[in-house]
């Protein structure tokens, strides 16, 4: 048998009932990430998706919902020193990281609203 791993298709992050509406206003009004429709059989599910340059981020309502607060996905951003300024102008707490400035990496972390938390980063060489 014969296979390739071609990356990833999407990530998923969880969330309690109800976060549609936060989740939008944060990954689409503030992020500026397009939200994308799920298919009709997933809809009852609640939860909502989104286009992250070629991903997708897929928030999903999990019962007894507990935010992810070491796993995390990252997101590679173009002039992340623009992103991490916009954020602090919306009141955004941004935690910055410099453990990998030797490699050329710079980074921040935050929480979304549900207290996931989100990497984003630079490869700046």
């Amino acid at each position: 048998m014969t296979y390739n791993f071609y990356g990833l298709d999407h990530v998923q992050l969880a969330a309690p009932e109800g976060c549609e509406t936060e989740a939008r206003n944060f990954f689409n009004n503030l992020l500026g990430w397009t939200e994308i429709p799920k298919p009709e059989i997933l809809k009852k599910r609640g939860g909502v998706w989104f286009q992250c340059g070629t991903h997708q981020v897929h928030i999903g309502v999990q019962k007894d919902f507990v935010p992810a607060t070491k796993a995390h996905p990252a997101f590679h951003v173009q002039n992340v020193d623009s992103l991490r300024e916009y954020l602090l102008q919306k009141n955004i707490q941004v935690i910055d990281d410099e453990a990998r400035a030797d490699e050329g990496v710079k980074r921040f972390y935050l929480n979304d609203p549900f207290g996931n938390r989100l990497e984003f980063l630079e490869w700046l060489s």
